[in-house]
Parts: C-alpha cells; structure tokens; sequence
C-alpha cells in the first residue's frame, strides 16, 4: 500500500487542468481597471470558493465598479471571504492583517485555511521578510545530538588508505540553514512561482579532540509551485504541486566525494492543521568511474560517486506536519519499496515555544534508518537531538 502513496504527486498533475488561465485574465482586467471585463470571471470564481476573489467581487460591489453599488453584495462577499481566510491585503487605515507585496505570494497564501491561530502565525512570520529571503525548511540548532553507534570514516580524498574507522564521539552538535527566494511569479500564466533555495545540514565533532566537521551536506535547488483551481482545492483539500531540480553533495573530493542531482514532483495538502507533501523524484543518471578509482589508483576520476545511494534512499518521500495548538509535529517517511532488502528510513521532530516566543522553539528531533547523511548514507543510523528551531515550515 505504502508504494502507491509515491504516485499521489503524479497523479496530482492532471488536476491542474482547470480554469487558472481564465481566473488569471480576470485578475488582469481587475488590476487594469476594466471592471466591467472582470466582473463575470471573478463572480464565478467567487463561487467556487476563492477567498481572493471573493475580497475582489466584495470590494468591486462596495466602490461599484463596472457593477451596481450594492452594500448589503458587498458585505456578504466581505463575509464571505473573511470566514475561514483573513485576506492579505493592506487596508485604507494603513493596518495590515499580514502583508505581501509580491501579487505571486498574495494568491499563493489566499489558498491556505487561515482559521487555525497557529497556521496563520506560521504564514505571517514566513512573509515579514527582508530582501525578499524566507526560511524554508526547519533551521535548527541541536547542542546535543546522540546516535546510537559511531559513524563511519571514510577514505582520505586522495588515497583508498584507511583511517580510523569510527569519528570519536556519539554525541555531537547538528545544525542547519535553509532559506529561499522568490525569482518570479506568473511567468507561464498559470499563476506559478518559481523559486530558489538552499539549504546546509552540519554534523560536528565538537566534542572530540580536534572537534571536527564530520560531515556538511549542501543542497541547493529550484523549483516551480503551480497553486490548483479553487474547485479542485474545495473537493481534494489539493493546495499545490511542485516541480523541480535538486543537487545534494558533501562538498568534499576524491574518495570523499557523495553528491546526486534529482527532479522532482511534489503534491502538497492541507486538512485544517495537518499538511502533507508527497515527493517523488527521479535520479539524473551519472557515467560510471574508471577501475581505477575503485582499485585506489585515481581519486580524480569522473563519474558518480554513489551509484547504488538509491537502493538506500529510494525514490520519494512523505512528510505529514500536525498543529496541536502552536506546537509542531512531523513525520518524515521514506523507502526504496523493495521487497527483498527493504530500506528506508523514519524520522519524527516535535517543535514547542519558547515562552510563547512567535520565533524561537524546543525542538526534538528523532531519526532511524538510512540516509541521514550522505558519507554514511548506506549505514543504518538511530539518532536523538534536543535544542533550538528559530523557524518552521508548513509544508
């Protein structure tokens, strides 16, 4: 059964197949002030459900633009749309419920169910920004982080000698920095937005006596979010789909070397205060080494440096995030839906205020199985940290 969930992002690219392109052109006649034009398209937008449009139809009611002035339309549609949405917009006395600038953003968020106090807290610090730069996924700082077993050593960068087979310690501190810009929005007409991201996963000895960087895993990517028709969100809870191009490597060269570059398809849900993202992707296939890198005789080959990564890693994931008030659950799934040597992985992160700090968490984080970093990839890991989030993501 659990193999099946990896086609849900697939499948989820059929739905798109809607109305966005007609809902896009009443958009523009509104914002070109041909209201007469845009009338029809956004009412029966309105009707459907889209909280965006029906702020629009309430306010072309309230200043009678290309229609009657009705205030009593007016008030409804304001009703309307305020009811299980909070629109973003800035209002006349200057006060702003959360503001965006960007019109890509203002769509993007006028999709999501605002009722939940916590989901909407989590929107209005992703979109208080500067320069345009967003967290992405959880940046954290874990001072303590346990693993039931020491992590391998690999090889030199240019030598296939041995080192010490084990780094030190079991305990050590893990961080990570993820961030993300918006380049453009609406640039295929499908109200999409493509952005870019990036984000750094550290593992560090600091406890040990030379206190080394056992490992820094880098992943940059860019990807494109196509938000669905209201009628589809309204029958499937549907958000959005994603599609783009991932690189992840350790940065290192030689023996030491792990890295893969993947597409991928993402379908992301929302039901009240659980969210969902399922993820498939695909391998961009590399040439293999020459033998002599695998006999130990030429670091410097060419060619991929971890063939078999998706026989541990597989060939998606599910990740399901729970608001129990405005405390953070997660579940993170993966596997390579093999039935003879079947592997994959679990990991579960809890996020809980500070003080009823709006920017500063506990965070736990708790991992098993493969995959946990890329240098030991193909070694199954159980590993427990507590510390800091300083941000967190919906999806």
């Amino acid at each position: 059964m659990f193999k099946y969930i990896y086609f849900i992002p697939i499948l989820s690219v059929y739905l798109m197949a809607n109305n966005i392109l007609n809902y896009n052109d009443g958009l523009n006649y509104y914002h070109n002030n041909q209201y007469e034009k845009a009338y029809p398209i956004i009412l029966k937008e309105a009707k459907t459900g889209n909280k965006e449009a029906q702020y629009i139809l309430a306010n072309l009611f309230e200043n009678g633009y290309g229609v009657k002035k009705d205030t009593e339309k007016s008030r409804y549609w304001y009703k309307k749309s305020a009811s299980s949405y909070s629109y973003i917009t800035k209002q006349d006395d200057n006060s702003t419920d959360i503001q965006i600038n960007q019109q890509g953003l203002q769509f993007t968020f006028s999709k999501l169910d605002l009722s939940s106090l916590s989901v909407k807290s989590e929107v209005e610090k992703m979109v208080n920004r500067n320069f345009g730069i967003l967290p992405f996924h959880t940046n954290f700082l874990i001072p303590f982080s346990y693993s039931s077993s020491k992590y391998n050593r690999h090889y030199s960068t240019y030598s296939h000698d041995n080192l010490p087979s084990t780094y030190d310690d079991v305990v050590e501190i893990e961080f990570q920095l993820s961030i993300q810009k918006m380049l453009s929005y609406n640039l295929l007409g499908f109200n999409e937005y493509l952005f870019a991201g990036y984000t750094q996963l550290v593992g560090w000895q600091a406890y040990s006596d030379s206190a080394p960087f056992r490992e820094t895993n880098y992943a940059p990517e860019i990807f494109a979010t196509f938000p669905t028709p209201y009628d589809i969100d309204k029958n499937s809870n549907l958000k959005a789909i994603q599609f783009g191009y991932r690189h992840q490597s350790n940065g290192q060269e030689g023996y030491r070397s792990r890295s893969w570059n993947r597409l991928f398809l993402a379908s992301l849900w929302q039901w009240d205060n659980i969210f969902l993202k399922a993820q498939a992707w695909y391998r961009i296939p590399e040439n293999k080494k020459s033998e002599a890198y695998y006999n130990g005789t030429d670091a410097n080959s060419k060619g991929d440096d971890n063939p078999n990564i998706e026989d541990y890693l597989g060939y998606g994931d599910i990740e399901i995030k729970y608001f129990y008030g405005d405390n953070q659950f997660s579940l993170k799934l993966r596997n390579n839906l093999k039935a003879n040597n079947n592997k994959g992985s679990i990991q579960l992160d809890c996020s809980i205020p500070i003080h009823n700090s709006k920017t500063t968490y506990w965070y736990i984080k708790g991992f098993n199985g493969y995959g946990e970093s890329l240098s030991n990839y193909d070694k199954s890991v159980s590993k427990i940290g507590f510390g800091f989030a300083l941000s967190r993501s919906l999806f």
